[in-house]
Parts: structure tokens; sequence; C-alpha cells
């Protein structure tokens, strides 16, 4: 039976780790993410897990540790914001090509510089490709219930892959909210015991870890890689099926909201979520055929899903929180308009940079995209597709 609390989104995520009672915690703090380790070290100081708490100098050496630990066969966690996940990048290729399935709590943060410490999601967008499953969250129970999926997730024998999974910074990490947690032993149960099949300390059968990949085999393991994401699809969705029935609580690639006969959609990722639910909900009233879609699951990437749910929408606003820098516009625009482009009819593609170091996003500015939308097909004219929302001239 689900227990209701009121948690902010790093307590919760703190207590998913907590739940799933790990080997290993090695982890450097990092505002926003530091009460993730602080309430996890606490749990460890109080005999509420029997994982062995390790306190590093950097956040490379947290994902270095983290990555010699699940090579033991140790199940093992860790957290990490911004500037913190960018000093893991080397550890973070490293870990997914030695397939170990390590769980990483992002609570994402503007890179610096200039410096910032408020939500964007220029960390975990420039981790997009080291090969981890990347799963968002838009409020602290999806924070909360992805986490625990996780798990199950990366360990399943047919992916093996690390996954992070991340909240917005602030919005959701420093705000408290009601939460349905699951019991303890519920939550044991569902996670299981973590066994590898192969680890450094298996004398029965020798392995090596992250010896050299030569010319004649590296492609073939990248290829391997890439297999063990496009597992992950059906692996995602086998494991939300398991944890809704334990739960009641449902997920998959995408949400939507009001999608089903919209004509203008947003496609966003995390917190931005809540606040154009709201909007949508007043433009609807007035008549307006507003949708969203939001993605929850950005890598894998599950491309025919994303074709399907948006075949009917004529216009369509790829919202980003993290900038590229004059392309033709951010992740999720890329991977939006990738998946479209081989359609023979397909929506118009704006693309939006929204919340950089932590703008506020409002509803009247989450509408003014949908009235640009509207627009579009009122005079015919696209104008400028690489566009920033709220932004000072």
């Amino acid at each position: 039976m689900s227990i209701r609390e009121k948690l902010s989104g790093n307590e919760a995520a703190a207590t998913a780790l907590r739940q799933m009672n790990p080997d290993v915690m090695a982890a450097f703090p990092i505002t926003p993410s530091t009460e993730i380790p602080q309430y996890f070290s606490k749990y460890v100081s109080d005999g509420r897990v029997d994982t062995e708490f390790v306190p590093v100098e950097s956040e490379h050496s947290a994902m270095s540790a983290c990555i010699g630990s699940q090579a033991a066969g140790a199940r093992t966690v860790t957290a990490t914001s911004a500037n913190g996940l960018a000093l893991m990048v080397e550890e973070l290729y490293i870990a997914s090509s030695s397939r170990l399935p390590i769980i990483l709590s992002v609570v994402n943060r503007a890179l610096s510089g200039p410096i910032n410490i408020n939500a964007d999601h220029s960390d975990s967008m420039g981790a997009r490709d080291a090969g981890w499953i990347q799963l968002y969250s838009e409020d602290n129970q999806e924070a909360y219930d992805n986490l625990i999926q996780a798990v199950r997730i990366g360990e399943h024998k047919d992916v093996q892959l690390p996954v992070m999974v991340c909240q917005d910074g602030f919005i959701t990490s420093h705000a408290i909210e009601n939460i349905q947690l699951e019991e303890d032993e519920d939550v044991k149960e569902f996670v299981g015991t973590y066994n590898a099949d192969e680890h450094l300390i298996n004398k029965e059968n020798a392995i090596a870890i992250g010896p050299y990949d030569t010319a004649d085999y590296y492609m073939e393991h990248k290829y391997q890689q890439n297999r063990a994401m496009e597992n992950a699809k059906k692996v995602i969705e086998e494991v939300a099926a398991e944890y809704k029935e334990m739960t009641g609580r449902e997920y998959g690639f995408f949400e939507t909201y009001e999608l089903e006969d919209a004509d203008y959609a947003l496609v966003l990722i995390n917190s931005a979520a809540g606040t154009a639910k709201e909007t949508i909900d007043k433009m609807r009233a007035e008549g307006k055929k507003v949708g969203l879609l939001k993605i929850r699951v950005f890598r894998p990437f599950n491309r025919d899903r994303l074709v399907e749910l948006l075949k009917d929408v004529k216009y369509v606003a790829a919202m980003d929180r993290s900038e590229t820098f004059s392309t033709s516009g951010g992740p999720v625009y890329h991977e939006t308009a990738a998946a479209l482009y081989p359609e023979t009819t397909r929506p118009e593609i704006i693309s939006y940079m929204y919340g950089l170091g932590g703008r506020d996003v409002t509803a009247a500015s989450i509408e003014s995209v949908f009235n640009d939308l509207m627009e579009i097909e009122k005079t015919g004219e696209v104008g400028e597709r690489y566009r920033y929302l709220g932004l000072r001239e």
C-alpha cells in the first residue's frame, strides 16, 4: 500500500536510493544535488541501509569509484549536477562501454560559465551520447518512480547499461510536494538482488574491465552498446507495466496531454510540463486545440512512437533548455525533427530555447509559443526557426 508523504525532490530521490539499499554509494557534493548524498549518508550512519558510503574528492573520482565497485559486482549509485556531471564525462563513457548498470541521480543545473546554479539541461544534454539511458522527471513523484524503475532497466540481462534519472534543480529538487511512497519491502522485492553474471572478483571466471580495444574490435563493441540501447526499449515498457501493477502509476516513453485532436503541440522535458498543462487547460477552455508531448525517456529515443503521436499535429514547438550555439535547434528539436523528416506529411517544427540558467517559464510565456504557432498558420510565414522564449533584447 502506498504511503502519503511530503518530500522535496532531493529527499524523494534519496528515499528511492535508500529503499533499493545499494551496496555502494560514492559521491561528492555539488549544488543543487548535495542533499541527496547528505540524506543518504544519514541513512548509512543510522543503520537504515547496508551501503558502503564512499566520500571522494571530486565527481571524477566519484564515478571512478562507482565503476570499480560495479565492476566488482556491487549495485552502485551516485548523484551529481552540472559541472560535476561534466567532470564525470570521461568516466561516463567508460561506465557505459564496460556495460556497468550504475544508477546516477542528476539534478539538472546550468553549466558554468557564466557561473550559475539554477535549472537548465546543459549538463545532461551534454552527456546524451555517452551511452547512458536517460529518464527525465516532471515532478518529485516521477523522480522517485523513475529511480526505482531505473534499477530493473539497467540491470536487465539484455541491457546492462548505466541509467541517469534527471530532475530540474531547485524547481523540483528543493520544492516540497505531496508524494506517494511505496513500502520498503515492496521496493526491495521489485528491484530484487543484483547478481552480476561476470565481475572482477569472481575467481572462477576471470575477466578484464577496460582493456585496450583495437580498431579490429572497437566498432563491434560500439554496435553492441547500440543493440543494448535498442533492447532497453522493450525492457522499459515491461518494467513500467510491472511498476503500474505495484503502484497504479503508469509510465511510458512519452506522456501526452490533450494531444489526441491537437493542431498545435509542445514537445518538452522535465518540470515545464506542469506549466504547459495549466496553460493548455486555459486555452482549451477558449476552444483552442493545443496539446503537449512530454518526453520521459530521451535515451533510448523512441522515434516510431513519437511519429505516431505527432502524425496529426499541424504545428510543433520543440522546447529546449540547453543551448547548442548556432545549429538548427536544440537537442529536443534535433531528435524531433530527425524523427519526423522521413515522413511524407509532417508538422511544421520550430525550435525554442527557454529557461536557460533558471529563467522563469510562466503560463503566459507558454501561451505565447502556442500563439506563435497559430500566427504561422494564419500568415503562412514561418520566419525564424531558432527562437528564444522570454529573451530580453
